[in-house]
């Protein structure tokens, strides 16, 4: 992945958690990214660096939704007992 779409990906990412505390009134804590001391504006930093935060926020994120909302779709063991075609 190139550096500017990883730079778009992390300022997407910052906008959806942003949407997220909007829509449910509760922040997202994102001690982990915060304490990376990078954001999407930080152009001259690296794509390693990029790619961990983008990593790192998006992990906060889903925990934080898996936590705090009730799940969309059950898991039933008795539903995989079937054969799932995969695409590669």
């Amino acid at each position: 992945m190139q550096k500017e779409e990883l730079l778009h990906l992390h300022m997407l990412l910052v906008h959806v958690k942003k949407y997220y505390e909007s829509i449910n009134g509760e922040e997202v804590p994102t001690g982990k990214y915060d304490s990376l001391a990078i954001s999407p504006v930080h152009i001259h930093k690296n794509k390693i660096l990029h790619k961990k935060a983008i990593l790192t926020l998006g992990e906060e994120i889903v925990h934080h939704i898996g936590v705090h909302q009730a799940p969309m779709v059950r898991y039933s063991p008795d539903l995989g007992s079937e054969k799932v075609a995969a695409e590669h």
